[in-house]
């Protein structure tokens, strides 16, 4: 197999990839990614459209899907290998796997859809909020166990429903309270990427005081005029490939198109 010399992967949580296959379609012959890593895609594995990510180019497909409710996939265009699906709190639920590309250097890719976590920040009265924490710490505790593999290279992306940062969001002030913002989501978010040492691929081309989002909320008449905006969706490397973003790009033309997604793709293309 002949070595990739850049690896290009988009995340997109497409909210039911069936409803929007269309979509899928437009966006991968448009911008070609070599790995598209979905979360809810609302579906069992037997139901997922493989014939049309075939006849789009995507034949090598990992799934972990779920009816109705969350499921991941990975679709690639390049051979992918050592598919992986981890359960986390022993709740059942499709929200994480991973695979590896031999291409490039046996880069490990991991898929997450993190729970949402409900409308209410207290773990006392919301028990999808208590999950959504948990979920976070046992992340933190898996990555751990890898933090001495200083080779590992690794890129994590996903829905990962926290915008940790004061201009991840469009209101710092507003948004304290709100889930998605919290400061004790934000303190669990941080605690997981110091485990591993991530790198922020997204704030690696953005600076910190610039806004910067992926997701736009369907309550608003005029999402783009309103741009009251969050950035839930995120692409993390491992230390190991520290050297190798070469751009990253949020298609914010896709929350436009007809009957979106509510998220907007990421693409981050790495230099092997």
């Amino acid at each position: 197999m002949p070595a990739m010399k850049t690896l290009k992967v988009a995340t997109w949580n497409i909210n039911s990839v069936r409803l929007r296959i269309g979509h899928v379609e437009k966006f991968l012959k448009e911008h070609k990614p070599d790995l598209l890593c979905l979360q809810e895609i609302k579906c069992q594995n037997d139901a997922f459209p493989e014939k049309d990510f075939k006849k789009f180019g995507y034949g090598h497909i990992a799934l972990n899907g779920q009816k109705a409710y969350h499921g991941v996939a990975i679709v690639s265009r390049v051979p992918i290998a050592d598919i992986e699906m981890r359960e986390f709190c022993k709740m059942g639920d499709a929200r994480h796997v991973a695979v590896t590309v031999p291409g490039a250097g046996d880069v490990r890719v991991h898929n997450y859809y993190v729970p949402a976590g409900g409308d209410e920040p207290n773990v006392e009265t919301n028990e999808k909020f208590a999950h959504k924490l948990n979920f976070l710490t046992e992340m933190e505790s898996w990555y751990k166990a890898h933090k001495n593999k200083k080779t590992a290279k690794m890129v994590l992306v996903g829905d990962l429903n926290i915008a940790p940062l004061e201009h991840d969001v469009w209101s710092h002030k507003q948004l304290l309270k709100v889930v998605s913002h919290t400061p004790i989501e934000v303190e669990h978010l941080d605690r997981l990427m110091k485990s591993h040492s991530w790198i922020d691929v997204m704030r690696h081309f953005v600076p910190d005081d610039e806004k910067l989002y992926s997701w736009w909320s369907y309550r608003a008449k005029d999402w783009a005029a309103a741009n009251k905006g969050r950035r839930l969706d995120h692409i993390w490397i491992t230390p190991a490939m520290a050297d190798t973003p070469k751009s990253m790009q949020v298609v914010t033309d896709a929350r436009g198109w007809e009957r979106p997604s509510d998220h907007a793709p990421v693409i981050a293309t790495f230099k092997l």
